[in-house]
């Protein structure tokens, strides 16, 4: 199961990498070259919305049947242990949501980038007029 997370984690870093390279200012030569490389790698990518949701789903489950640990009955340590899954729970699902909202952000900015390009091309066909 720990796999999954490093996985989800290394996927998060990526898109972020790649969204602050898309909003920094770059020439607009290397900009387009990055946007187009960016959008052929994007529709495979879209595998990391189906997996967070599943990922989502495990976190729920896991937290629906999960022993409860109050009262006096609980040592020390077992309830350290609780609140130890309950943050990882957390950081889970946090990581979980950032995984689809980093790749719909990089999504809408490809895609304004495209539009973009499109109405300069536009632009430039009515000024040749």
């Amino acid at each position: 199961m720990a796999l999954q997370w490093m996985i989800l984690t290394y996927i998060v870093a990526a898109e972020a990498a790649i969204a602050f390279f898309l909003t920094v200012p770059a020439p607009k030569a290397l900009k387009s070259t990055f946007v187009s490389l960016i959008s052929l790698v994007l529709q495979p990518a879209m595998f990391i919305v189906p997996f967070s949701a599943f990922q989502l789903l495990d976190i729920y489950w896991k937290s629906e049947h999960r022993l409860m640990c109050s009262g006096e009955t609980c040592t020390a340590s077992e309830r350290d242990r609780y609140e130890k899954t309950i943050y990882k729970a957390q950081r889970n699902v946090i990581l979980c949501c950032s995984a689809c909202l980093l790749y719909w952000c990089i999504y809408r900015v490809v895609k304004y980038h495209k539009e973009i390009r499109s109405m300069e091309e536009v632009e430039k066909r009515y000024k040749e007029e």
